[in-house]
């Protein structure tokens, strides 16, 4: 029910918590130790104790201050049971610390989001005429959020841990089989490929931030459906922006002409256009670095909207191993990369959306030059 809140999913006999409520339901007894407590209870340095804080992302707070909860204690003795009894050195303990507390942060804000929409009903771009920029419209709408969320917490932790375990399961793998590599003695090629919303500055100024909002997740949630339908990973979005990777140059080809015609035909989403590249990247802190991302972050802006341009070397890779073809483009300058002479990918007239890689490669084995 758009513009209202959904009744069947937070009943008015439900009483609406406030933000004490909502800590002390998730977190326990309200906060009561100070820093210097908390540290002497688990039998770390004061130091350690600031620094484990620190890698969570709060604010370092003054000692006398009591800001620290059971909660807090239980999560600080974790990392000290890793430091003491399992030989972990400190700083890697506080470095998986840190990569948790950013991924969570943005998992909680996340939901938090997603939580105000679905109860006010927003599933839908709002219209044109609003111009209300706050995130959530009201106190009381923000209070049924967080209470709903505080309801729900206790189902949704598990599947967190099973999503979390699921995929450390799949990153070793990946690690495992680049690491057992023996072919390719240097880092392992893959394909970066962008997908860029096309006219998005315009959108930004016709539309209040709470529109952009809900077209970005609408955008961000298809293109995730697409990028992981044929075996990709999304490393990031940024707005108007998809990051995508993967190892296999087919895959990416569908994921890719799969992206431009799902949003050719969404009836809010501007089109898309993609750029893509192959070569060696960098990983870090769970995203990717180097040259490659760079020339296919490059080749998306001189892409034409509702369009696929790729690099030599992918183009040469897909004309051998699928029915994918490639036609090349006049040579173009990419900044801080030089001369680059980008094909347009296309699919086969058999190909469609939603068919698997072996499905969209027919007998067409197109052979590219870059040079011609």
């Amino acid at each position: 029910m758009c513009g209202g809140v959904m009744e069947q999913d937070l009943p008015d006999a439900t009483p609406l918590m406030d933000a004490d409520d909502i800590e002390r339901a998730l977190l326990g007894r309200p906060a009561s130790m100070r820093r210097s407590e908390i540290s002497q209870d688990v039998e770390v340095t004061p130091g350690s104790a600031r620094r484990f804080w620190h890698a969570l992302g709060f604010q370092i707070v003054e000692d006398e201050e009591a800001m620290f909860t059971e909660a807090d204690r239980e999560a600080l003795q974790a990392v000290a049971r890793l430091t003491h009894d399992l030989d972990v050195e400190e700083e890697l303990a506080l470095a998986m610390t840190r990569a948790l507390a950013r991924t969570a942060d943005r998992l909680a804000v996340w939901q938090t989001q997603l939580m105000a929409e679905y109860v006010t009903g927003h599933d839908q771009v709002p219209d044109l005429a609003e111009r209300d920029a706050r995130a959530v419209e009201n106190v009381d709408v923000a209070r049924r959020a967080g209470t709903r969320l505080v309801e729900l917490a206790d189902e949704i932790e598990p599947l967190m841990v099973y999503a979390w375990r699921r995929h450390l399961a799949s990153a070793i793998t990946r690690m495992l089989a680049d690491a057992g590599n023996d072919e390719t003695p240097s880092a392992p090629g893959r394909v970066i490929g962008f997908a860029d919303l096309v006219s998005f500055t315009t959108l930004v100024r016709r539309m209040s931030e709470r529109q952009l909002a809900v077209l970005v997740q609408r955008f961000e949630r298809l293109a995730s459906d697409v990028v992981t339908t044929h075996g990709g990973r999304v490393i990031k979005t940024v707005g108007d922006e998809v990051l995508f990777i993967h190892t296999d140059p087919a895959a990416a080809a569908a994921i890719a002409l799969d992206l431009v015609e799902a949003m050719s035909e969404d009836d809010v989403l501007p089109e898309v256009r993609v750029g893509m590249a192959w070569g060696s990247v960098v990983s870090r802190l769970g995203d990717v670095f180097g040259v490659t991302v760079n020339r296919a972050s490059r080749l998306t802006a001189v892409t034409p909207s509702g369009r696929v341009f790729v690099d030599d070397e992918l183009a040469r890779r897909l004309g051998t191993v699928s029915g994918f073809t490639v036609r090349p483009q006049r040579r173009r300058s990419l900044r801080g990369i030089g001369l680059v002479t980008p094909g347009e990918l296309h699919r086969p007239a058999a190909g469609r959306r939603g068919a698997s890689v072996e499905e969209q490669a027919g007998s067409s084995r197109a052979g590219y030059d870059p040079q011609s």
